[in-house]
Formats: C-alpha cells, structure tokens, sequence
C-alpha cells in the first residue's frame, strides 16, 4: 500500500509559476513509477506526465512540453512537479498517482491515488 498527498496547490496568475509536490509513505519508493494527472470540472482525468522508477525517463503531454517539468527527491519520498507559464486552462485539480513497473500515460494503470490539489490560474 502507497499513501500519496499532494500539496501546492494556489490561485495564481497567467504566467506564474507553481511546484506541486506528492509525499509518498512507502519505502520502496524506487520501485513506483510515478504520474500526475489533472481533471477539470465536466472533463475526464487526463495525463499531465510521468516519471520512471529510478528517474531516468519522463513522458509529458503535449501540452505542457516545455513549461512543465516533472521530478522525484528519493531521499524525501517526494514527487514534484514544477509549473512554468501557467495558462488559463492549466486550471484543475492535480492527483499524483503510483504504479509499479514501468511508467505509463493511462489512468487506469496507476494503482493508488492522491486526493488531489486544486490549481487555479487567473487571466
């Protein structure tokens, strides 16, 4: 079993810059590839980017390439992901999520879930 806990979460203006962070209580975290996820009110979950298990590999969406980036502290047990040149429709709330093995962009391939914290982006 994985605990994850989002925090960083802020109302903040087009163009700012936020760092999300997950704390994971496990301790294996090295064997959990990592993800962040966001959904937006009548939309679905959708993938924001990945991380593998010892941090060599990263996977973004569209998107985001370029402003997002995303990064893991194994000596904290912690997922980032840092926010450059927020958008309007960056807007949603954002989940961290673990699976074991490789990484991957599908929301049913994560097997434990954080409860989610909400970034709001000001134009």
């Amino acid at each position: 079993q994985v605990q994850l806990v989002e925090s960083g979460g802020a109302l903040v203006q087009a163009g700012d810059s936020l760092t999300l962070s997950c704390a994971a209580s496990t301790r294996t975290f090295n064997t959990y590839s990592m993800g962040w996820f966001r959904q937006s009110p009548g939309k679905g979950r959708e993938f924001v980017a990945a991380i593998s298990r010892f941090g060599s590999i990263t996977n973004y969406t569209d998107s985001v390439k370029g402003r997002f980036t995303i990064s893991r502290d194994y000596g904290r047990n912690t997922l980032y992901l840092h926010m450059n040149s927020l958008k309007s429709e960056d807007t949603a709330i954002y989940y961290c999520a673990a699976k074991g093995y490789a990484m991957g962009s599908g929301v049913d391939e994560y097997d434990y879930w954080g409860q989610g914290t909400q970034v709001t982006v000001s134009s």
